[in-house]
């Protein structure tokens, strides 16, 4: 191909049965690509509808030219992993190479009876597509491999791929190395928004010629639409395949369909040269706040006055801040959104504290175990952010509570710290938190009527994903709540982003917040000070959960594999023993907590390591919380003694048994 084309992707938000808004959409992401003279549209996956072929459910990409279906190519590798459980709505076409002559359904409205189905690639006047569709990028034997070597010009790709936290890199270079090897042009789109589950699609589209990137997309927008498109050359393609082998080819070559079109015209004389661009990389802490906004009356957050409360917070500020600034670059659609949370046709917001103050509302839930400190630093932070703020006292509500429990069995539990037993100590930590709960959603269904507006509020939760792994929370305290919006996000990360918020949007009070260590506040204070924190609680630290956590997700970790990682990763700091009774100790809190899974509030997917709740995480919720096996194995490592010949080779766990006798350097 040496002549000049004009292609255009987009990004689009697309919500599951928004038949109407997802149409109107789609068509205005076309007449955009027209208006800017693009020959070729291309747009996210699953944005049309499924097909059913000899009664079978495919994941299709349908491809159009002047009122006619040219191809139907169906995806032939299915996502059934981490958050995605494809192979529930549909079926993988395995049938490499074969085309076939389908029917259109009746329902579609085109002047044709059939249409070519299969693996094939569209055949023009002057060059050639193929087409990938989202997970078929990621695969080992991706079809962009095949279809270069056999002279393919221009790739597409489709895709719905979620957004986690560092991701944006890996969908790059995987684009980037497409096209590096065998030349020619890549086009990438990609979902925008949020379709009713618990992952965010960030957009991201982009154009990539010969390894180098020519046009980025949005990665996070507040448009509905969002279209890139290029008008380069693909000179450099003839050049590039002189490094192609014709013995590398398929034995069955792809089935070409042809098309009488071009995409170039033949006055196209002055070619233009691609000119590469440099990929703008959202940080961490900028991938938080552009997070996924929620639509509702508004919010209500408990806040504690800790890094988790006040990350959240920062969130809502953030989502006020992005909304003003959109509504001042004259997006209409959002200006409407606004107007209709707020229950105002006539507001403009000017400032995201007057937009805060109007629908977001923070309260400092006080008992008698609270610090003046976190009930100061949680009042200092809602005046910057400008929420409407309350102070609650719970006292009254506990001792009620407890004094049915006095009246019942003629006892009134006591804290550990005034001789009370640990399950005591327990009891009565628990109540305070699920009575925050219970204040919380009350406040969040009356706060407004009592102020004579009308609406509800949102109960927003802040349980960072650490604790959510070794269950440190109370169930249906007020980490149950409607949203948790830092549920996926580690406690290091959180820490980073309320560093960047203190620059950022100007709230010095976060410094405080963070110098402070983390505490649930729900023991008695020592002589007016906490006594109690989260790391002594947990018995580790933040910084090692978060390792132990991508260990069990990520790598697959059981006990001993993990503790045969750990005393290699954390030997300058810890000796054997020591790592064996973090790990026994996680895993023990780990299978204890797990049933608390099973109603952990919604969160947005922002770690690949999440826990998560029982329906992505299939790891069982019910556990033997001894680990016999396990621990036992563990505890004749760490005190130097050799594991026995036939206990390796009689247990299921043989590998991970002998990694560890070989990092011991010793022979069985």
């Amino acid at each position: 191909m040496g002549r000049k084309v004009t292609l255009a992707t987009c990004s689009l938000n697309q919500w599951a049965l928004d038949f109407e808004g997802n149409l109107e959409r789609i068509l205005k992401s076309i007449e955009i690509a027209k208006a800017h003279g693009a020959k070729y549209r291309l747009g996210p996956e699953l944005e049309i509808w499924p097909i059913m072929h000899h009664n079978v459910r495919y994941n299709c990409r349908v491809l159009f030219l002047n009122r006619k279906i040219l191809l139907i190519r169906p995806k032939m590798v299915m996502a059934n992993h981490g958050n995605y459980r494809e192979l529930r709505w549909f079926s993988p076409w395995n049938q490499l190479r074969l085309r076939l002559s389908v029917f259109i359904p009746l329902f579609v409205c085109v002047h044709q009876v059939t249409v070519p189905f299969g693996d094939c690639v569209l055949s023009t006047k002057d060059t050639c597509i193929g087409t990938e569709i989202c997970e078929e990028l990621w695969n080992p034997r991706s079809p962009h491999i095949q279809m270069g070597l056999e002279g393919v010009e221009i790739f597409t790709n489709s895709s719905a791929s979620h957004h986690e936290l560092r991701k944006a890199d890996q969908r790059v270079n995987l684009i980037k190395s497409a096209t590096t090897k065998s030349g020619g042009i890549y086009l990438y789109a990609n979902q925008r928004g949020c379709d009713g589950d618990r992952v965010y699609y960030d957009g991201c589209a982009m154009v990539v010629i010969n390894g180098d990137i020519v046009a980025q997309g949005a990665q996070f927008s507040l448009n509905d639409v969002v279209c890139t498109d290029m008008e380069r050359a693909g000179s450099e393609k003839a050049y590039l395949q002189i490094r192609l082998y014709s013995h590398l080819r398929e034995p069955k070559p792809c089935h070409r369909v042809k098309v009488d079109f071009s995409f170039s015209s033949g006055d196209d004389i002055f070619l233009p040269t691609h000119q590469p661009i440099t990929w703008h990389f959202h940080t961490p802490e900028e991938e938080i706040r552009y997070q996924p906004t929620f639509h509702f009356a508004g919010f209500l957050l408990p806040l504690s006055g800790g890094v988790d409360s006040s990350s959240t917070a920062c969130i809502v500020h953030s989502m006020c801040t992005l909304l003003c600034q959109a509504v001042k670059d004259g997006n209409g659609q959002v200006l409407e959104d606004v107007r209709r949370v707020v229950g105002d046709d006539s507001y403009h917001p000017q400032h995201p504290g007057e937009l805060c103050a109007r629908i977001f509302t923070t309260c400092y839930m006080a008992s008698e175990n609270s610090s003046e400190d976190t009930c100061s630093r949680a009042r200092e932070l809602a005046n910057q952010i400008g929420s409407t703020h309350m102070n609650i006292n719970i006292d009254m509500a506990v001792k009620g509570i407890l004094g049915i429990f006095s009246v019942v069995t003629g006892r009134w539990p006591q804290f550990r710290a005034n001789g009370g037993s640990h399950r005591e100590n327990l009891a009565l930590q628990n109540v305070q938190a699920r009575v925050r709960m219970v204040l919380a959603y009350l406040f969040a269904q009356l706060s407004l009527w009592a102020r004579g507006k009308p609406g509800g509020l949102l109960v927003l939760g802040s349980a960072n994903v650490d604790e959510s792994l070794t269950g440190y929370f109370t169930k249906y305290d007020c980490s149950s709540a409607d949203i948790n919006p830092i549920g996926g996000i580690s406690k290091e990360d959180l820490k980073s982003f309320l560093l960047y918020c203190v620059e950022q949007f100007q709230l010095p009070a976060l410094r405080s917040i963070l110098s402070a260590p983390p505490t649930a506040e729900l023991e008695p204070l020592t002589d007016g000070q906490v006594s109690q924190t989260d790391e002594a609680d947990m018995g580790m630290t933040y910084t090692e959960l978060s390792v132990i956590g991508r260990l069990r997700k990520i790598s697959k970790c059981g006990p001993f594999s993990m503790f045969c990682k750990l005393i290699h990763m954390w030997k300058d700091a810890l000796s054997p023993t020591e790592v064996a009774q973090k790990v026994k100790h996680f895993f023990r809190m780990y299978s204890m907590n797990r049933h608390k899974m099973t109603t952990v509030t919604p969160s947005y997917h922002a770690e690949s390591y999440s826990p998560d709740d029982n329906r992505f995480d299939l790891r069982p919720f019910l556990y033997n919380t001894r680990w016999t096996w396990q621990f036992r194995c563990i505890d004749q490592v760490a005190i130097g003694q050799q594991l026995p010949f036939h206990f390796i080779l009689n247990t299921c766990q043989w590998r991970e048994a002998r990694l560890s006798v070989q990092m011991k350097c010793t022979r069985v």
